[in-house]
This record gives structure tokens, C-alpha cells and sequence, in this order.
């Protein structure tokens, strides 16, 4: 089998618009929260987001394409732009046929949704924007990917709320491993913070209400009260060992290890007994032929809810045995917020960083330890140490579990 690594990276995010600035951020314990101002939250609850900033679309995409796409695809488009230009990858130096993209959104389009659909109301049907399907259906930005490059291999969307983006990277490491393609373009995008998707997650009590954007986002805090809504993409792009190292391309990390997993339990909450997020996190670094105690740093789903990290605790109890007081933990969505589909995306970006530079980034804002969350998740301060192995969690709504393991090369 092929061994997969990583050869470019992009990413869009509340505390960076490209990977030099994310990373910088995430070093130096920089909160991308702050008051909502991409819409009126007058009549809302929640009044905080983890908002992009500063970023120009049209500097990726033409004028005309930019207007009428959903902010997830120009988030996907500039990430993927970022990591193909690292990655090197120019006409004559890949197959492509042999070149996929699969790249995930947990919601898509919604907001093209939610603009069109007044529309429908009140207007009648004629007025809805003959663009408002393609441009609302979540594969979308994979197929902007795709017609901007001339990618030809397997292009698809996967659709795992949180977990889109490490299942959309795990599927492309199996694509490659097992000769399908040469090189994947892979990672998530969300654009979460607008009226429908805050109204909805506030109303089922998902989401930090709080105006105190330093006591929002807080990770395995006891303060800890919901997740904060972040927006932004992370792009990747993955080729077997092969192909980077017969184009001369800069080898970043691997992608060693990959485990899946499905609660069966609940739409929301994650399974008290956290063995299936166990089973996902075992399958990862099995399947890299490593042991627990092969892992330096583990990137953690870490939402800043009342249950995800109690049972992400759980999980790592069961999968680590007693290596789980051994390993760094810390949650980057401490600093980002919760990027939904785009999360795990940007944060085996991190992981990749973090293993380049020898840097554990902290988990900041926090203050009072939870007893039901003992590990040593690296509070507030950056670490430096040798890092060879990391692993990022993920765990979304619907009980979706996938776990990536990289490693040195």
C-alpha cells in the first residue's frame, strides 16, 4: 500500500486567513471571538461568534462567481488555492484523472436558503434565483475546487456535521493508500454564522449565550456552557509518497492512520460511554501500526459543551488505557470557535504545525478544572516539545465519529 502524505495547506479562519497567520495565532493563544456583525442579533440570544475577518473573495474567485456562491465555497476556494500553490501542483506534474477533491460542509449553502426562500414567499416563484440550487447544494464547493484546477479523479462532498472535515481526509488517504488516485485536494468549509443556523443551535441550548467573548469558548472548563459558532475552511492536499517525491514536491506530514466510528445513540449528544469515539480513536492509530504510546499530542473535539467533554474524556481514557495521562491534549476551538464541517480541517492543519515546530497549542481561557476532565489538555500556554505523532478528534452531531492520525516523515 501507498503511504500518504501531505504536501500543501490552506486555510480561511477566525484567527488567520492563511496558514502562517492561523498558526502564528494558535502559538501565541490569540481568541478569534468577538460580538456578532454579520447580522442584527438585537432579538437573539447569542451574541458572540468566531467570525473571518479582513477576507476579500474576489482575490480567489472571479467577481461574477463570487456574487451569486455561498461564503462556504469562497472560504473552500481560497483554502484550496493557498494549498495547491504549496503543494506545487501545476499542469504536467499531475494526472487528472488521477487527481480528486473530496471536500466537505456540514450545512452547505444554507444561506442561499435562507435568502431565496422569502423570496418564494413573498414574491412567488419566479423570483427565486435559478442559482439557488446549485449554488445551495453542499458539493458544491468541491466542484468549484475541481473546475478551477481541472481535477478529473473522484469529486465528492462528504456530510458528517463536525466530523466532515476528518472524514473527508481520511477518505482520501483510503483513496490514495489503495492506488485509486495519485493526489486529493480534501478538508471542509462552513459558513454557520447567519440568522437560521444561530437561531437554531441557540434554541436547542447548543451555544454559549454569554457577551464575554474570554469566557465563550472554554474547553474542559467547569465554566463551560456551549460551543461558540466559527466559520472558515482548511484545505489539504494529500499525494502517495510516490508522486510527491517523483515531482520533487515539499513533503509536509503523513496521514498514517484513519478510524470511523457511529455512536448509535442520540442526534445531538455523544454517547456517555464515549466506547465508539474510543473505537474511532483505537482504529487511528492502529491502523498507523502504533501503539497509545506512540502519540505525543491529541487535537480534541473539545466544543466547550457540558457533555462533549466529559465523554471525550471518557473516550480517551478507553482508548489511550493509562498512556492517557502521558499524552498533551488541548482544543484549538478555545481560539477558532467551532468551524462545524470546517472544523477538523483547520485543526490537522494544527496538528501538522504543531509536529513541524515541536509547539502543543494551548487551550486557553481556562480557569476552573472539571474533575470529570483530568487529562492534561495544555491550559492557556503554548508547549514546546518534540512532537512525532499526532491525532485529532472528531465527534458530530448524529453520533459521527472519525479520528486522523499524523506523524513526522
Amino acid at each position: 500500500m501507498e503511504r500518504v502524505v501531505i504536501t500543501g495547506m490552506g486555510a480561511i479562519t477566525p484567527v488567520g486567513n492563511d496558514v502562517p497567520s492561523f498558526w502564528e495565532s494558535l502559538k501565541t493563544g490569540k481568541c478569534g471571538i468577538g460580538p456578532i456583525t454579520k447580522f442584527d442579533v438585537s432579538d437573539f440570544k447569542v451574541k458572540l461568534g468566531a467570525e473571518v475577518k479582513d477576507f476579500d473573495p474576489t482575490q480567489y474567485m472571479e467577481k461574477r462567481d463570487a456574487r451569486r456562491a455561498d461564503a462556504n465555497v469562497h472560504y473552500a476556494m481560497a483554502a484550496a488555492i493557498q494549498a495547491v500553490e504549496q503543494a506545487g501542483l501545476k499542469e504536467g506534474n499531475f494526472d487528472p484523472y488521477r487527481t480528486g477533491v473530496i471536500f466537505g460542509s456540514g450545512v452547505g449553502g444554507l444561506h442561499i436558503a435562507e435568502q431565496e426562500v422569502p423570496k418564494l414567499l413573498e414574491k412567488g416563484p419566479g423570483r427565486v434565483s435559478p442559482f439557488a440550487i446549485p449554488e445551495m447544494i453542499a458539493n458544491i464547493a468541491a466542484a468549484y475546487i475541481s473546475m478551477h484546477f481541472g481535477f478529473k479523479g473522484e469529486n465528492f462532498c462528504p456530510v458528517s456535521a463536525c466530523a466532515t472535515g476528518n472524514h473527508s481526509i481520511g477518505e482520501a488517504m483510503r483513496a490514495i493508500r489503495h492506488g485509486y488516485q495519485d493526489v486529493v485536494v480534501c478538508g471542509g468549509t462552513e459558513n454557520g454564522i447567519i440568522p437560521i443556523s444561530m437561531a437554531g443551535f441557540q434554541n436547542m441550548k447548543a451555544v454559549h449565550m454569554g457577551e464575554d467573548p474570554t469566557a465563550a469558548s472554554i474547553p474542559f472548563d467547569a465554566r463551560r456552557s456551549g460551543f461558540v459558532m466559527g466559520e472558515g475552511a482548511g484545505c489539504l492536499v494529500l499525494e502517495s509518497m510516490t508522486h510527491a517525491q517523483q515531482r520533487g514536491a515539499t513533503i509536509l506530514a503523513e496521514v498514517a492512520g484513519y478510524g470511523a466510528s457511529g455512536d448509535a445513540y442520540h442526534i445531538t449528544s455523544p454517547s456517555p460511554d464515549g466506547e465508539a469515539a474510543a473505537h474511532a480513536i483505537r482504529g487511528a492509530i492502529e491502523d498507523a501500526g502504533l501503539t497509545p504510546a506512540d502519540v505525543d499530542y491529541i487535537n480534541a473535539h473539545g466544543t466547550s459543551t457540558p457533555l462533549n467533554e466529559k465523554y471525550e474524556t471518557i473516550a480517551i481514557k478507553k482508548a489511550f488505557g493509562d498512556e492517557a495521562y502521558n499524552v498533551k491534549v488541548s482544543s484549538t476551538k478555545s481560539m477558532t470557535g467551532h468551524l462545524l464541517g470546517g472544523a477538523a480541517a483547520v485543526e490537522a492543519i494544527a496538528c501538522v504545525m504543531a509536529i513541524r515546530e515541536g509547539i502543543v497549542p494551548p487551550t486557553i481561557g481556562y480557569k476552573e478544572p472539571d474533575p470529570e476532565c483530568d487529562l492534561d489538555i495544555t491550559p492557556n500556554k503554548a508547549v514546546e516539545m518534540p512532537i512525532n505523532v499526532a491525532i485529532s478528534n472528531s465527534l458530530g452531531f448524529g453520533g459521527h465519529n472519525a479520528c486522523i492520525l499524523i506523524k513526522k516523515v
